[in-house]
């Protein structure tokens, strides 16, 4: 696989084959790049960036390099260690650091990594800068900073807590409901982060956790993807325990999958509806989500008439539409729950004290909250991308054939028929042509998709 540089930051396979690989030339290029890149705005001197990593096994190694590069520079470390994504944002945000890195290839298998920017808000950096970046990293020189000019590094241990607690004081949360409810949950931590920080939020809640792959080792235990093909033996665990839902994270806890007590999959995709549902019912406002993600948002959010907004897909696109719309909850539809009231990134942590804060207060079973929401059915496909392909040109000729609906292009191409739609774009992470549908059955969605993937394969034939 080639060397991924995209919004999401820069990844890759672990390995020393330059260009194919992720290195630690790169790391260090990189790593430099985005240091110099944060010294060169104006801000408190001197910089603080703060510095967290998954559990993936490659992941100490390179966070010792990310963090001597920084140093070495005159840059202020503060290491928080093994963490989730959205805890280094909010560590940005409350130790008033000027941007952070997460070392994490969020759902890529384990012989993946990468780096992820964040700026000084704790938000993933936008492309015009990520691009300023690449290009530094591409000319950088190591003119290491003279010894009084080293940067320092700081420990901290406790961020996961003091993240929970900053959730646990939004005044939306209903703690006191939860408590009371006295849930059993299962929790598959995929062997990272989340093993840590669920189990431990649930904790606080007073929730009786059983634990599944909680052992933060980096040795996954399936397709890390919270997906409902990768989380059937967690399906058959809380059937098992009688528990009241199970809960599956990625490896870096910003997408959140919940199992109801049957043993049935709630869908990442309704993550963000569930929780959109509960934040609307407490303040009216708008939505946003992205262009793959359910309509299922858009009909919530009509409900409480508010407005529903589709942003190209990325973390940074759907917070830069939220912002530009003042929505009072966002996301995407891979289980990203952005609440802004907490911070502008996705966020497993805060999605489940919002959920438990929906079913808490209703005294209703997740498979019953499942029941109250429009019911839609998404297929998702993907062509390997290669040298021969010309997305565009495919995309144009697409567009042409089916002009009598409505289409947007701002991401790939969406095409918009009667309760369903199609999405077909390039992905940001993995060379890659995603297929997306949806509509009213399962094999609706599934025809849809089937009908696109061949009349893409004979355009590239």
């Amino acid at each position: 696989m080639p060397l991924i540089k995209s919004i999401s930051g820069i990844r890759g396979t672990i390995g020393n084959k330059k260009n194919e690989n992720l290195t630690p030339s790169d790391i260090k290029s990189f790593t430099a790049a985005f240091g110099e890149w944060v010294k060169s705005k104006p801000g408190s001197s001197p910089v603080k960036i703060v510095v967290g990593r998954d559990a993936r096994k490659s992941g100490e190694q390179i966070n010792s390099i990310v963090k001597k590069t920084l140093v070495n520079i005159g840059i202020n470390v503060i290491d928080i260690g093994l963490s989730t994504t959205p805890t280094v944002a909010m560590m940005v945000i409350s130790e008033k650091s000027q941007g952070g890195i997460v070392i994490t290839a969020s759902h890529n298998p384990k012989e993946w990594n990468a780096l992820k920017f964040l700026n000084n808000e704790g938000e993933c950096l936008n492309a015009p800068s990520i691009l300023e970046v690449i290009k530094r990293s591409e000319n950088i020189s190591f003119n290491f900073s003279s010894t009084d000019k080293k940067g320092s590094l700081k420990q901290m241990r406790n961020a996961i807590k003091r993240h929970i607690v900053s959730i646990t004081n939004l005044p939306i949360i209903n703690t006191k409901r939860i408590k009371e409810r006295k849930y059993r949950a299962v929790v598959d931590g995929v062997n990272s982060s989340g093993g840590i920080a669920i189990p431990m939020i649930l904790s606080f809640f007073e929730i009786e956790v059983i634990k599944m792959n909680c052992e933060p080792n980096g040795d996954f235990s399936h397709d890390p993807e919270p997906l409902e093909k990768n989380l059937r033996d967690l399906a058959k665990e809380v059937i098992k325990q009688k528990a009241d839902f199970g809960i599956a994270v990625d490896p870096d806890v910003d997408r959140l999958a919940f199992i109801d007590e049957k043993g049935c999959y709630f869908g990442e995709e309704y993550t963000l509806v569930a929780c959109a549902d509960y934040v609307l019912s407490k303040k009216s406002g708008n939505t946003v989500s992205n262009l793959s993600s359910t309509i299922a948002l858009s009909d919530i959010t009509k409900r409480y008439n508010g407005t529903h907004y589709s942003s190209k897909v990325g973390e940074v696109n759907v917070v830069e539409e939220m912002k530009l719309r003042k929505a009072v909850i966002g996301g995407e539809g891979n289980g990203g729950v952005i609440y802004p009231d907490l911070h502008y990134g996705r966020d497993a942590l805060i999605g489940v004290a919002l959920f438990l804060s929906l079913i808490a207060e209703r005294n209703i079973k997740v498979s019953e909250l499942k029941s109250t929401y429009p019911l839609y059915f998404m297929c998702k496909q993907k062509i390997n991308l290669d040298s021969k392909i010309n997305i565009e040109s495919i995309f144009t000729s697409l567009k042409e054939k089916f002009n009598a609906f409505k289409i947007k292009t701002i991401d790939g191409i969406k095409i918009y028929f009667k309760d369903s739609w199609i999405h077909l774009r390039k992905s940001n992470t993995e060379s890659i042509i995603r297929i997306i549908s949806e509509g009213k059955s399962k094999n609706i969605a599934e025809k849809i998709a089937k009908a696109f993937v061949e009349e893409i394969n004979k355009k590239i034939d």
